[in-house]
C-alpha cells in the first residue's frame, strides 16, 4: 500500500514561508476594444508563455473584430481563416469550460478540439446577431503519478504530445470560428471515463488518423469527461509495465469508468504464457479487479476488426481468439461488454470491400500536404471511420444501460452499424497542429 502525500508548493521570502497554489479558474474575453470586469482581456498579440500562463499557441495568430455592441462580452471576438490555438497552464484534473461563440453582424461556424485533437464541439452554427454558449468538461494530465516517485513511461513520440503537457490547449477551427469568451473552472465531481487501449483508441496527433477515443467527448454533456490513457503500440502487458494502469488508479474516484480495448498488439506476443486465454485473459481480469477495488466500473470492449475481406465479401477474423477471450472474461466477471468486434464486422460488410475504404487511412499520394506516398492502412481509421466507431461505443453504453447514458447529449439518435452515416455528408476540418503527415506506429 503506497503512502500518498498532498504536494503543496512553497514560496520563501526571507525567513517567511508562504503556501502558494496554481490557479485553476480563468475568465477570458476576446473583445479587442473593451475591458470587462472579472475577465482577462486577450488580444491577438498575446502569445502563450510560461510567465503569463495563457495565450495563443504554436505560432497561430488570429485577428480580432469589434462590433461596438451594447454587450461587451459578445460585441467583440477573435477569428481566423486558419485554425488557431489557445493554451492555458493548469494543474492536472477535470475542468468545466464555457465558450461563447457568434457574431453580431455575420454568421459563424465553429469546431473546437482540445489537447491532442479531441473533438469537443462540432460545426456550431450561429446566424448574424445570435450566439451560442457551449459547455463541456475536459480532462488534462501529467506523466507524474501523484504522491509517488513513479511516472508514466512514455514513448519518444509522446514527449511532445499535447495530452501530457501542463496546459489545456484548444484548437478553434472551421469556416468562420468566432470566439467571444472562454471560461475555465476546476470540476471536482465530474464522472471520468478512462480509456485503456492502443492506436485504435488513442488521441491521434495527426490527420488523417483518428480514433473513436478522441471522438467520444463530442457526444457527452458537461459533467462527464474522457481521460484517454491509450497509446499506440500497447498491449495489456505494456500498458501495465509503463505504469499506465497505476496512473489510472491514482487519478480515479469511486463511480468512474474504465473502458478497456486491447487485442491487436497482444496478438503479437508469442511467449510460452502468452495467448488469448492465457496472459491476455489474466491481465484483463487484473484490470477489472483493481479498478473495481476502488469503486470504479470497468467496461470491456472487444477489439475492432481490421479491414480484411475474403473473396465472399465477408470480413475474415484477423484477431484470432482475442475477441472471444474478451467476451469470456466479461461474462465470467459480470462486466459490461461492448462487442465492437461484431459491430465493426457488420459496419464493414454493410459498406462492402470498396466503400469500407472510406473508413480507413487509405488515400492516394498527395491527398494531404507533404504526403508523397500513397497511404494504405487497413487498421487505423480516419475521422469518418473513428466517428462511426464512437457511435458504436455510444450504442454499447445504451444497450448495457450504463448510468453514464444520462450524460449523452440531448437528441442523439440511435445508431446501427447496418446504417452508418453517409460518407458524403461527413466533414470535419483538418487539424493544423502538425504541418506534416507522418505514419503512426503499429496499433
Amino acid at each position: 500500500m503506497k503512502n500518498y502525500k498532498l504536494l503543496i508548493p512553497f514560496l520563501f521570502i526571507g525567513s517567511t514561508c508562504y503556501v502558494t497554489a496554481q490557479r485553476t479558474s480563468y475568465k477570458f474575453s476576446f473583445n479587442p476594444a473593451k475591458e470587462i470586469p472579472d475577465y482577462i482581456q486577450v488580444t491577438p498579440d498575446q502569445k502563450y508563455s510560461p510567465e503569463t500562463g495563457y495565450g495563443f499557441d504554436f505560432g497561430t495568430i488570429p485577428f480580432a473584430i469589434d462590433r461596438e455592441g451594447k454587450k461587451p462580452l459578445t460585441s467583440g471576438f477573435c477569428t481566423s481563416e486558419k485554425p488557431f490555438f489557445f493554451s492555458v497552464n493548469l494543474p492536472e484534473g477535470n475542468y468545466n469550460v464555457r465558450i461563447i461563440t457568434g457574431d453580431l453582424k455575420e454568421p459563424s461556424m465553429t469546431t473546437i478540439r482540445a489537447e491532442s485533437r479531441r473533438l469537443i464541439f462540432e460545426k456550431i452554427k450561429t446566424e448574424p446577431g445570435k450566439f451560442q454558449t457551449l459547455v463541456a468538461t475536459i480532462n488534462i494530465r501529467v506523466p507524474q503519478i501523484a504522491g509517488t516517485n513513479d511516472e508514466v513511461k512514455r514513448k519518444p513520440r509522446e514527449m511532445n504530445k499535447l495530452d501530457w503537457d501542463k496546459k489545456l490547449t484548444f484548437e478553434f477551427t472551421d469556416k468562420r470560428p468566432c470566439i467571444c469568451a472562454l471560461e475555465i473552472e476546476k470540476a471536482y465531481d465530474a464522472v471520468t471515463i478512462f480509456l485503456a487501449g492502443n492506436s485504435t483508441v488513442v488521441d491521434q496527433d495527426d490527420d488523417p488518423w483518428a480514433s473513436w477515443g478522441q471522438m467520444i467527448p463530442r457526444f457527452l454533456k458537461q459533467g462527464a469527461v474522457v481521460s484517454n490513457q491509450a497509446e499506440s503500440g500497447l498491449s495489456l502487458g505494456s500498458f501495465l509495465s509503463s505504469n499506465r494502469l497505476e496512473k489510472v488508479l491514482n487519478m480515479m474516484k469511486k463511480g468512474d469508468y474504465l473502458f478497456i480495448e486491447f487485442g491487436h498488439n497482444d496478438q503479437k506476443e508469442k511467449g510460452p504464457d502468452d495467448g488469448a486465454f492465457k496472459s491476455y485473459s489474466e491481465r484483463m481480469r487484473l484490470f477489472v479487479t483493481e479498478f473495481r477495488k476502488k469503486g470504479g466500473i470497468p467496461v470491456i470492449v472487444s477489439p475492432a476488426n481490421r479491414r480484411s475481406f475474403g473473396d465472399d465479401g465477408r470480413i475474415i477474423n484477423s484477431l484470432d481468439d482475442y475477441p472471444a477471450a474478451a467476451k469470456k472474461v466479461a461474462e465470467e466477471l459480470k462486466v459490461p461488454f461492448i462487442d465492437l468486434n461484431a459491430m465493426t464486422k457488420t459496419l464493414y460488410e454493410t459498406l462492402g470491400p470498396e466503400n469500407s475504404k472510406k473508413l480507413f487511412v487509405i488515400y492516394p499520394a498527395n491527398t494531404f500536404p507533404d504526403q508523397k506516398e500513397a497511404l494504405n492502412d487497413n487498421t487505423h481509421f480516419n475521422s469518418y471511420g473513428a466517428y462511426q466507431l464512437a457511435k458504436c461505443i455510444i450504442e454499447g453504453i445504451r444497450s448495457n444501460n450504463l448510468e453514464i447514458k444520462k450524460y449523452l447529449i440531448n437528441g442523439l439518435p440511435s445508431f446501427s452499424p447496418e446504417k452508418p452515416d453517409r460518407f458524403e455528408d461527413f466533414t470535419l476540418p483538418l487539424s493544423q497542429h502538425s504541418p506534416v503527415v507522418v505514419l503512426p506506429p503499429t496499433p
